[in-house]
C-alpha cells in the first residue's frame, strides 16, 4: 500500500512538471499579467479546472463527466488566454476559433455516448480508487495543456504576425483532420445504433480503410495546429511542438490503440472476418484495404 502511494506521488510530481516545463517554456517572451505569463497562468487553470470537478465527481465515483470536464477545460484555456492577451493577431483569434469548434464538437459527443451508454468501462476499477482517480484528472489537466500548446502559443506569444502560406497550409491540415474525425465518430455512432449491427465490428466506411480513423483525424488536426504555429514560435516556444507528437504517443502507445486493440481481440479475436480485417485494413492511416 505504501509502495502505491509513493509511485503514485511520483507520477504526480512528473505530470505536474511536465505541464509547468511546457507552459513555462511555451510562455517564454509572450503575454504576461502581473508579471506572470499567461500561457503559465492557463497551464495552472488547466489543472484547477480537473481538480475542482474531481472532487464531487470522487465522492459519486463516477466518470460521468470527465470528458465533458476535458473539453469544458480546453475552452476555459483559451478563452483565458484570448481574454488576458492584448493585441490579438487574425492567427491567434483563428486558432482560438478552431479549438474551440474541436472541443465542443468531441466534448458533446462524448458525453452523448457516456449518457447514453451509461458509464465507460475504463474507469471501473479506476473510480473507486480515490488516489487513482485523482491521477487520471490530474492527466487530463496535462493532456488538455500539452494537446493545446501550439494554440496557446500562437495566441499568448509576443510575434503576432498575420497569416501566410504557412498558416493556411496548417489551417487546411486541420480542417481535413478535423473533418475525418467527424465523419469517422458519427459512422460508429450510426453503425452502434443500427439493431442489426448488435455485436459486431464496424468495418464500413472510413473504418473499412482504417481501423482507427478518428485517431488519425485526432493527430491530423493537431499537427495543422502546429503548422500553424511555426513561423510564430521563438527560442523555448519551439517546445511546444511536443502537441502533436504528445497526441500521437497517447493514442497509438497509451489508452487508445492498445486499449480498444486489446478489447476487440478478446471479443472477436477467434472470428474468420474480424481476423482478415485486421489482416487487411490499416491499422491508422487511411488506405484502401488489401483485397
Amino acid at each position: 500500500m505504501q509502495n502505491d502511494i509513493v509511485k503514485r506521488l511520483l507520477v504526480l510530481i512528473v505530470i505536474l512538471l511536465i505541464g509547468g516545463g511546457v507552459s513555462y517554456a511555451g510562455g517564454q517572451g509572450g503575454a504576461t499579467v502581473n508579471g506572470m505569463s499567461v500561457f503559465l497562468i492557463c497551464g495552472a487553470w488547466a489543472f484547477l479546472v480537473n481538480w475542482l470537478v474531481f472532487i464531487p465527481s470522487n465522492f459519486a465515483q463516477t466518470e460521468k463527466y470527465y470528458d465533458l470536464t476535458g473539453s469544458l477545460t480546453y475552452l476555459s484555456v483559451i478563452g483565458l488566454a484570448l481574454y488576458l492577451t492584448p493585441e490579438l493577431s487574425t492567427r491567434a483569434k483563428i486558432a482560438g476559433a478552431m479549438v474551440a469548434i474541436w472541443a465542443l464538437r468531441l466534448g458533446t459527443f462524448l458525453f452523448k455516448r457516456i449518457s447514453q451508454d451509461g458509464h465507460d468501462d475504463r474507469f471501473d476499477e479506476i473510480k473507486i480508487n480515490p488516489s487513482r482517480f485523482f491521477i487520471v484528472w490530474t492527466i487530463q489537466g496535462l493532456w488538455a495543456i500539452v494537446t493545446a500548446a501550439c494554440a496557446l502559443a500562437i495566441i499568448t506569444g509576443a510575434n503576432q504576425t498575420e497569416l501566410g502560406p504557412i498558416a493556411y497550409l496548417g489551417i487546411v491540415v486541420w480542417l481535413i483532420g478535423f473533418i475525418i474525425e467527424v465523419i469517422a465518430d458519427s459512422q460508429k455512432r450510426a453503425f452502434r445504433k443500427n439493431p442489426d449491427n448488435q455485436g459486431k465490428f464496424i468495418n464500413a466506411g472510413l473504418w473499412s480503410w482504417s481501423r482507427h480513423p478518428n485517431y488519425f483525424g485526432e493527430i491530423t488536426l493537431w499537427f495543422g495546429m502546429a503548422i500553424m504555429a511555426l513561423p510564430v514560435l521563438s527560442g523555448a516556444q519551439f517546445v511546444t511542438l511536443i502537441s502533436p507528437f504528445f497526441v500521437m504517443f497517447l493514442l497509438t502507445k497509451v489508452s487508445g490503440i492498445p486499449t480498444l486493440t486489446k478489447k476487440s481481440k478478446l471479443r472477436w479475436g477467434d472470428d474468420p472476418e474480424y481476423q482478415a480485417y485486421l489482416k487487411n485494413t490499416s491499422l491508422l492511416i487511411p488506405l484502401p484495404p488489401k483485397k
